[in-house]
């Protein structure tokens, strides 16, 4: 039988939290935590802000927890004169190994592409690093019957780019754009059709990869998505700002997946 894989749960934090927030949110979602035994708790992941990236990392060694602090994005280059970006040796510097790539918010405000985003996810593999690429379609094109479409060609950039050998390191997340922030929701079996549609585009390694819904995943729906054969955890918006709600969600994938 395949290994299962193992459920993510994975909170971006946007541009929200200073240090000392991040560090608070740390140690009371870690007491949180530690108050619950499960067999088969998920991988949680927390993706700060830059400037919260060492208080968060910190404070998880700190609570002795095992949550995975990310990024929020990279610059794909070593070093150069590229005033206000982040680079990959950057992020080993301070230890941080996780990485998200491709959000929407990126791709909408601030231009990135999908050669972009694949080029990011190479040097993410490059350099040790667990990519976690974000792929999604607008209303518009959801409501023009492009879905598909769209996923296909955002995912095939991408996979293009990562060697054989690095595949089941990348992790990728589902966020229809039109339900980010919005309070919408898409319906537990059309996002597992979704992630079942990426999942086969990966070939082989399809059956190993983990697949994330990315698109206001909130306590009274984590159950329903969680259930879907295809979805293998959240990524987390508004939902994972507050310690209690975020450990709902946990909480909730532990119940399914144990």
């Amino acid at each position: 039988m395949p290994t299962p894989r193992c459920p993510i749960i994975a909170g971006n934090w946007k541009m929200y939290k200073t240090t000392a927030e991040a560090a608070q949110f740390v140690e009371e979602l870690g007491r949180l935590v530690q108050s619950k035994q499960h067999t088969r708790a998920p991988e949680v992941v927390l993706c700060a802000p830059f400037t919260a990236l060492q208080a968060t990392r910190q404070a998880v060694l700190a609570q002795e927890v095992d949550f995975i602090v990310a990024a929020q994005n990279m610059e794909s280059r070593e070093e150069g004169a590229y005033t206000g970006e982040v680079s990959p040796r950057m992020l080993e510097d301070i230890e941080i190994r996780w990485v998200v790539l491709g959000h929407s918010e990126r791709r909408q405000y601030y231009n990135e592409t999908d050669a972009t985003v694949a080029e990011k996810t190479k040097v993410a593999l490059l350099h040790g690093m667990t990519p976690i690429v974000c792929v999604g379609e607008s209303l518009q094109e959801r409501e023009a019957g492009q879905t598909d479409a769209v996923i296909e060609r955002q995912v095939n950039a991408v996979w293009q780019a990562v060697p054989v050998s690095e595949q089941s390191r990348v992790v990728i997340a589902y966020e229809p754009v039109w339900a980010i922030g919005t309070g919408k929701v898409c319906d537990a079996a059309e996002a597992n059709r979704v992630c079942g549609l990426i999942r086969r585009l990966l070939g082989g390694a399809g059956a190993s990869v983990r697949i994330l819904y990315g698109g206001s995943m909130k306590p009274d729906n984590v159950e329903g998505l969680m259930a879907q054969s295809d979805i293998d955890g959240g990524l987390i918006g508004g939902a994972s700002l507050q310690p209690a709600s975020f450990f709902s969600l946990i909480q909730a994938a532990c119940v399914v997946t144990v």
